[in-house]
């Protein structure tokens, strides 16, 4: 019978509705959401102000969290949303920082050089979430790096009772453009693989937070299908879907990965008709990206007047879907009483 440590169930459990399924929300961009702000203004990326940065995302914080389990934020420019978030919703805290080291092949990852799962429990997460940049086919030296990352990062929650998430985005390891048919026929492989990858037990992870296993756009006969060349047809998809679940014993959840969130909610209503049992979702930019052009022109204000409108029928619409087909996390263990401490 699986087991888990008791003060990481209580820590799932604060992240969880009470039905056990995650239905987060992630506020954690930083390089890609002062891009972004900056696009909007006509600014360079630096003009972006920590001030904006932090106001941007309490406001994020303060209006979405009522109708999410929980709030992925950075200890960056996150802290104070922290504070704002709505109470019973729970607190995930990004360590890695931002982008990859692009210097060198292989998009190699770092971690917040002055924070440690225990700096970050202190401040009151709940769970450690990583973001790393993955695939099987980089060498097997750039791969190996990452594994050993992975393992430390993996025992350092271990030993401090936060539940480990972890995020790994696919990529093309030859530089090849990731929004031809090519790249989306490459999918599948990349998302079932990693999952394979670190379901092992020696990288002691808790809730893998996975890629869609297929781009929606490439899905023959769906809507978001934008007729820029077929990668698979509906019933191909569906079974990509069930390959990659297939090869994970462990509680997954999926990212949104900035697609839109009509596109999101569709590859989330295959993965269902698929018969996927997956445990929710921690989306980010499906829910709130259209919201950066509102803020960047009209100003705090309007952004959460913004959100509080388009931004909770985006989250309201993913929950009902959560709702229908996502599973409690504790059946992985057998059910939520058949945990053994």
């Amino acid at each position: 019978m699986a087991t888990m440590n008791k003060v990481k169930f209580d820590n799932m459990l604060a992240v969880s509705t009470q039905a056990g399924i995650i239905a987060a929300a992630a506020m954690d961009q930083r390089g890609s959401l002062k891009k972004s702000i900056a696009k909007e203004k006509g600014i360079d990326p630096k003009e972006v102000t920590d001030q904006q940065m932090t106001e941007f995302k309490t406001a994020v914080s303060k209006v979405l969290s009522p109708y999410a389990s929980a709030m992925l934020l950075d200890p960056v420019w996150g802290l104070p949303a922290t504070k704002v978030r709505a109470k019973g919703c729970g607190l995930l805290l990004a360590y890695e920082a931002s982008g990859y080291d692009n210097t060198q092949p292989g998009r190699l990852p770092d971690l917040l050089g002055n924070w440690s799962v225990r700096r970050l429990k202190d401040a009151g997460a709940n769970c450690c979430k990583i973001l790393l940049y993955y695939t099987p086919f980089d060498p097997a030296k750039i791969n190996e790096q990452k594994h050993a990352w992975v393992e430390r990062i993996g025992a350092e929650c271990d030993a401090e009772g936060l539940p480990f998430f972890l995020e790994f985005v696919g990529y093309a390891h030859d530089g090849a453009d990731e929004k031809t048919t090519e790249f989306a026929k490459r999918k599948p492989e990349i998302v079932r693989r990693s999952m394979a990858e670190f379901n092992k037990p020696q990288y002691r992870v808790d809730v893998m937070k996975v890629e869609v296993p297929v781009n929606m756009q490439f899905v023959e006969g769906t809507k978001s299908f934008a007729n820029k060349g077929v990668a698979y047809t509906k019933k191909e998809a569906m079974e990509h879907f069930r390959a990659a679940a297939k090869v994970c014993t462990k509680p997954f959840i999926y990212l949104s990965a900035g697609v839109s969130d009509a596109e999101f909610r569709e590859g989330l209503e295959l993965a269902i008709e698929a018969g996927v049992v997956f445990n929710g979702v921690l989306c980010g930019r499906a829910t709130w990206k259209e919201g950066i052009p509102v803020y960047a022109k009209e100003g705090i204000g309007e952004l959460e007047r913004w959100l509080g409108d388009r931004g909770v029928q985006n989250i309201q619409a993913l929950n009902a879907i959560l709702e229908r087909g996502a599973a409690p996390w504790w059946d992985v263990y057998g059910g939520k009483g058949k945990i053994h401490f």
